[in-house]
């Protein structure tokens, strides 16, 4: 069967995750409610996780890879991500697995009413420094960009693809997908969705990524929305 969807899981360092990642991404394809395939972004790793992705790979038929040639950073993962797929829905999650992959299937059955369905982490399972950070952070980003998301940094999403290939690219875009799908006048829900704790590897993001950074981002913002290019076509004479 064609995949309907492709699964982004955005890979800098996790090689102590993999195997994981194998089996229970592996396990969610038997269940998902689409036909899919995974894709691999290695983002510049600079460990064994290339190694472990290409023997993956081998020996599993609906898993893939693209591999950068230096860390670009998880903005940067998932929008070659959306620029590789080929299929009509693209979805994302971490390869920390701190979210589950079955869960999918409860975003899933919104694909055909949103351009995006975006997750929220019910009862975070995260230390209490990083719970306030992200909940400050994403206070801040809402009041720039009313995109009424109380967790865009959650890593389960299902977009659109045809829609994902036409958000702009910008470092930290990653936490604006929501507002950028809204620019597109794009229809947005989020579904709670469950969260663990980390088991192997290390967190990528520290004070410095969840507060200071993403303020600096919306500004960056602001200015893509008010140059956004949107127009309606009323009538056309086009020749094939």
């Amino acid at each position: 069967m064609k995949p309907e969807l492709t699964i982004i899981i955005p890979v800098y360092n996790e090689e102590e995750n993999l195997v994981r990642v194998e089996k229970e991404m592996t396990d969610f394809l038997k269940m998902s409610l689409v036909s899919a395939k995974i894709l691999f972004v290695n983002d510049g790793s600079t460990d064994g996780s290339q190694a472990i992705i290409e023997k993956i790979c081998d020996r599993q038929p609906h898993f893939n890879y693209i591999s950068f040639e230096q860390n670009c950073g998880l903005s940067a993962a998932i929008k070659a991500g959306f620029d590789f797929a080929q299929t009509p829905w693209v979805g994302y999650i971490d390869a920390d697995l701190q979210t589950a992959p079955e869960d999918f299937n409860l975003l899933l059955p919104y694909r055909f009413d949103y351009e995006l369905v975006t997750g929220v982490r019910a009862d975070r399972k995260d230390s209490f420094v990083k719970n306030m950070s992200s909940k400050i952070a994403n206070g801040i980003r809402r009041s720039f960009t009313h995109d009424g998301m109380d967790d865009t940094g959650c890593p389960l999403k299902v977009i659109k693809t045809d829609v994902a290939k036409q958000i702009p690219m910008f470092k930290g875009l990653h936490r604006f997908l929501p507002a950028m799908v809204l620019l597109q006048e794009g229809r947005i829900i989020q579904i709670p969705v469950r969260h663990f704790p980390r088991m192997a590897g290390q967190a990528k993001f520290g004070l410095w990524n969840r507060l200071l950074k993403p303020l600096m981002d919306c500004f960056a913002y602001l200015w893509m929305k008010k140059r956004y290019i949107r127009y309606h076509v009323q009538q056309q004479d086009v020749q094939n």
